[in-house]
């Protein structure tokens, strides 16, 4: 019918193991009327245990809660599961002490079966073992009161309610281990893209502003002496802001995007973009030069272009940190015994104008020993003889 919501199959099968429970709840009242036992005991441990398993929680918002008449925050789970066992042991041990015949049916064994459940499952880890044993307590107990009965039909039951019991603990055991699972899982895979988002704010965004706090002292000093030149500098400031705010919004896309966007692609570089960083790297004063074997192939895994890429940003950006008064900088990039060697070496005495602030903490150095880690890769790092420094990363190259 027009303007009716489909019913999905999870509300079928809830309104059907609701309507199971309640059936066998009546069952259980109609044998203990029979049997002129204490129906108002029976109905005590009946409604209590149906709301401890049938009574929802309570979803929304104040001050316009979709559920207000949901189960209170003061309910916990320990206390669901505790008290309607308590009762249904209560019960128990006052039909024994009283030797008053007192039966039980399927509705009691169906709630004790669940409340077991939801006790292994959902109960906090240090009362989960209390609760399950309370609740198989109570649901082993239960033959204990038909008297008339033989010793042997009473253990015969009891094995029958111990191997209810156990598949019931077993499986919920099982589905708990599986949560547990899934949230070490969503929390590794949070972990891990959070180092990435990382990893690329740090790679593109402070490569790009280092060159504009750079570019921007060379343009305040050119302005001391005169405004000649200034439009080159100027220009180079503009792309390297421009570069910037693109980083900025791949790293944002990368964010926002769900699984099946296309936007979900990180940022990364290859073997073509490192030509484009040593052309627009070099500031007044400096020669960069790139020097790539021929032998190096341009079909290279995209793993490894992307971490080459990452190095030789790391080592420019590091240049222009700790070593702004070089005026050689080399970027090579070699192959051979299937392996791609790259290698950044400076000629800078450690000279910088930048502000303490500007200087980075460290974290490039450790981002990049990860990644080049990752592909069984080797990095090294240290000064040159007599004065620079010198970057060398090797990554070996498996085939086909």
């Amino acid at each position: 019918m027009i303007g009716m919501k489909p019913v999905s199959a999870r509300g079928c099968a809830w309104g059907f193991a609701v309507g199971a429970l309640l059936m066998a709840s009546a069952v259980d009242l109609a044998a203990a009327a029979d049997s002129r036992g204490s129906v108002e005991a029976v109905v005590v441990v009946l409604v209590t245990g149906l709301a401890a398993v049938l009574w929802p929680a309570r979803t929304g918002v104040p001050p316009a809660p979709a559920r207000p008449w949901g189960r209170p925050p003061s309910l916990t789970v320990p206390l669901r599961t505790a008290v309607p066992a308590l009762a249904s042991a209560a019960y128990t041990v006052a039909s024994v002490w009283a030797a008053r015949r007192a039966p039980f049916g399927p509705g009691e064994v169906a709630i004790l079966l669940c409340l077991l459940f939801v006790a292994v499952r959902h109960c906090p880890l240090r009362w989960a073992l209390a609760c399950a044993v309370l609740d198989g307590a109570a649901l082993l107990a239960t033959p204990t009161r038909l008297f008339g009965v033989t010793a042997q039909e009473t253990r015969a039951l009891m094995l029958v309610g111990l191997a209810l019991a156990g598949l019931t603990a077993g499986l919920a055991g099982y589905l708990r281990s599986l949560d547990y699972r899934r949230t070490v899982a969503v929390t590794e895979t949070r972990r891990s893209e959070r180092l990435a988002i990382a990893a690329d704010l740090h790679d593109f965004v402070a490569h790009h502003v280092t060159g504009i706090l750079v570019q921007t002292q060379v343009a305040r000093m050119m302005a001391a002496d005169g405004p000649d030149g200034l439009d080159p500098v100027l220009a180079g400031i503009e792309r390297a802001a421009t570069e910037a705010l693109a980083s900025m919004r791949r790293t944002v896309g990368v964010l926002r995007a769900t699984g099946t966007e296309p936007g979900g692609h990180r940022p990364v570089g290859d073997l073509a973009g490192i030509g484009e960083l040593v052309d627009g790297f070099a500031a007044p004063g400096q020669r960069v030069t790139l020097h790539r074997d021929p032998s190096v192939p341009d079909d290279l895994p995209h793993e490894v272009q992307a971490a080459a890429f990452r190095v030789v940003q790391e080592a420019l950006t590091n240049v222009r940190r700790h070593a702004a008064d070089a005026t050689e900088v080399a970027v090579a990039l070699r192959h051979e015994n299937r392996r791609l060697e790259v290698t950044v070496a400076d000629d800078g005495r450690g000279g910088t104008q930048l502000p303490d602030a500007a200087r980075g903490g460290g974290f490039g150095l450790v981002g990049l020993t990860e990644r080049v880690s990752a592909l069984d890769g080797a990095l090294h790092c240290g000064p040159r003889p007599g004065h620079g420094w010198n970057v060398r990363a090797v990554f070996p190259l498996r085939s086909a």
